[in-house]
Order: C-alpha cells, then structure tokens, then sequence
C-alpha cells in the first residue's frame, strides 16, 4: 500500500474519480486543504464526500506556498508519503514543488508552472517553434488596445491563470475589448482565494474545430491516448457544450493534432510524471496549440476515454505520481465511441422544472445527471454553470455524439427556467 499527500481538489467528477481510483488501487491518502468545509458543502446531504475517506485530514494555508513546503516536509517525516497529487489547477504548482521538496516523482516545478500560466505557456511555445496563435500579453489599458490593433479584430481576450473558460471572450472592437477587460478586473481573486496576475492575455482568433489530445507522459516517453472532439457555444464567451472520444477526425488530421500536442509537451517538459489534456486547433493553416494542462481533462472525458478503451486515466495520474508504470492498455469494452453532453442555460432564473425521468434506462445511456428543480440559475459565461449531463456510447461507431444531442433536445424540450 502506497500512501499520497492530495493537496486540495476540484469538488465536481475528479474529486470523486481520484479518491476512487486511490482506493481500488489499494493506496491510502492524507487530504491536505485550508478549508474542510469547501468539501462537505458539496456532498449532497446524507452523503459523505470520497474524499473524506482519507487516512489523515490535516488543515494548512494551501495558498502560502513558502509556508506550505516546510509544512509538507513536516509531514512527510511523520507519516511517510509515496506521492502528492491535486485534481486542482490552483494546486497544480506547489503539488510539483512539494515534490521536488521532498524528492518524490512528478514533472519539474518549471514546467508545470509555465503551463499552468497560459502567458508563459505561450512564450514557451513561440520559442520552440511549435504553432500557436498570434498573441500579447499586457496590463495597462493603452497597451492593450495598442497590442488588439497590432493582432486585428476579432479576438480572444483571456486571463492568464483561471480554469474552465472563465473570463475568455471574443471581441470584435475596442468596445468590447473594454468591457471585457473591466470584468476581468472585477474578479481579483480565483475561486480558492488566491489572487490573480493582473495582466491580460490576447490572442488572434483561431478557425476550425477543437479537439483535445489526452496523454500519459512516464519514464521520459509520451504516450497518446486517444484524440477528443468539443463543441463550443455561448458567444462571446466559450463554453463547453460536450465532447466524444474518439474524435470523428480523418487520420491525417488526427495525427496532426497528436504531433502538435506531442511538441508543445516536450517544449514545456512535460515528458515524465504526468497526465496531460492538450486543446488543439485545426485551423485551416494548420494546427494550432490553446493550451496544454498538465492534469487529467475535465469534463468526465476520462470516463469517455474508459468507456471505450477500458483505460483509466485517473489510475494513471496515481501511478505516475508514485513513479509507477501506467497500465495504458486497451481492452474491448463493446463500445466504438463515447460522448457527453451538457445541458447549459441561455438565462438566468430560478429552475422550475427539469424532467429526466426514464433518460437512464433508454438503450446506449451510460449517465445522467441533471439538477434539482429550485436551484438559482445563472446564464452561462463559462463551464461552471451547467444544469447538468447526459452521457452514451455507441458499439458500432461514431454515432454516440448524435445520441447525445437527440437526448439534450429531449431534456430541453421540458426544461423550464423563471
């Protein structure tokens, strides 16, 4: 039995897939967090969440990296740890810097620093020679609109250090530039209370589809699990509306977003220790890398990913935490592709009905889940305010995807927000 420090977590479906894939590995982990009662507020009642299972629930300033380092080596001497792993962008950085501290495996500190930063990211990426878009990076208002004219309207305006397309907008004049510079501003501190970089990222508008490359990077080799498609909608903002894996790419295509996606990680040094979710462009000039995480991809992608290949991911990103070999081999599960999508409001309101009763029993549905009747709503500006989910698989194809959305239009049908 192995035994994991886990600093912090996203409360949605990681917190849950993590502690799981912990627990059916047969390894125990501490919680390391500055606020226990972030986690119990999101169980649902009568329920206890997973990662209360922990062995130890010790409190400290996740925030003060400098205060936090010593803490961990504390610990460490006390109750031995194999590894350290957040589900957590926020935490992403000290968890590699407490590795480094504590000569534990995972990807240098620098390199997950510079992908956690999307600002970094870039000037990394511009050095090698992998494509990117046409962007700045600016503060002052003057230089921002000087730096919007030099790329050309329309736009994508974007923060430097939040997650799930908070605050990404595209503008299509200096008015718009404006007001979504002032919003950013707005929001001087993430949702964990750590206060953000107070610059602003612009990049040029990219065309064509989406998709995502999800790797395991181990032992200095990068392995390709599989490519995966997005739909966006929600203008001027980008929010996710589902995904499939695998993609319904041609092969040429599909190898061009993993070569990309492989280049932008050995640029970045993310060639060991590491599950990665690399967003890919394929634009009509070619592909074009928007971001590289270096954590598992969101969204429940990683169930798609296991529908269809039997490989877990989650139960990757432990093992490479341990410095163990990932099991990354395919099984036949029965199913060609698998896709999810998400139910996202267009207003705001109080939700008064949402009816999915008997969605779970119909033929090919892995899941459903869809929120409660009286819950406050909220417009969708990002990827945090869905009402919910449903995902299915198809065994014969690239069907799953259009499964999916005759299940949505079902569930809209009958969806009513005041």
């Amino acid at each position: 039995m192995a035994h994991l420090l886990v600093v912090e977590s996203w409360v949605g479906s990681m917190s849950r897939l993590l502690p799981r894939a912990i627990r059916e590995n047969g390894h125990a982990f501490t919680l390391l967090t500055r606020d226990l009662h972030h986690y119990l507020r999101s169980a649902p009642e009568g329920t206890a969440h997973p990662l209360l299972g922990a062995r130890h629930i010790i409190t400290a300033d996740t925030n003060d990296i400098e205060a936090l380092l010593p803490e961990a080596e504390r610990l460490h001497g006390v109750l031995g740890f194999d590894g350290v792993i957040t589900s957590c962008d926020y935490y992403l950085p000290a968890v590699a810097r407490i590795a480094e501290r504590l000569g534990l495996p995972g990807p240098g500190a620098e390199a997950v620093g510079d992908a956690c930063r999307k600002d970094a990211t870039r000037h990394v990426l511009e050095d090698a020679g992998v494509p990117g878009p046409r962007f700045a990076v600016e503060e002052e208002w003057a230089d921002i609109a000087r730096a919007a004219h030099g790329i050309g309207y329309p736009l994508v305006v974007k923060p430097v250090d939040l997650c799930a397309g908070m605050y990404v907008r595209r503008v299509d004049d200096e008015a718009g530039l404006s007001a979504a510079c002032r919003e950013l501003a707005d929001f001087p501190l993430n949702a964990r209370g750590q206060r953000r970089t107070p610059v602003v990222l612009l990049e040029e508008l990219l065309d064509g589809p989406e998709v995502s490359v999800e790797t395991v990077s181990y032992a200095g080799a990068v392995h390709v699990v599989g490519v995966t498609d997005k739909s966006v909608a929600g203008a001027p903002a980008f929010v996710e509306t589902g995904h499939m894996f695998p993609a319904a790419l041609t092969s040429a295509d599909a190898e061009a977003a993993e070569q990309t996606a492989l280049a932008a990680l050995k640029a970045l040094g993310l060639t060991d220790g590491v599950v990665a979710h690399t967003e890919i462009k394929l634009t009509s000039a070619g592909p074009r890398v928007v971001e590289v995480n270096p954590r598992p991809a969101g969204n429940r992608i990683t169930e798609l990913v296991r529908h269809v290949t039997g490989i877990d991911l989650a139960a990757a990103c432990v093992d490479v935490a341990l410095g163990r070999a990932p099991d990354l081999r395919h099984t036949d599960t029965g199913l060609r592709s698998a896709a999810i999508g998400f139910l996202v409001p267009g207003s705001s309101g109080t939700l008064e009905a949402l009816d999915g009763r008997g969605t779970e029993d119909l033929p090919g549905v892995l899941e459903v889940q869809l929120a409660e009747p009286g819950r406050t709503v909220k417009a969708a500006g990002s990827n945090n305010e869905y009402l919910g989910h449903v995902m299915a698989g198809d065994p014969d194809g690239l069907g799953a995807r259009a499964r999916v959305e005759t299940l949505l239009d079902g569930l809209r049908a009958g969806l009513v927000i005041r």
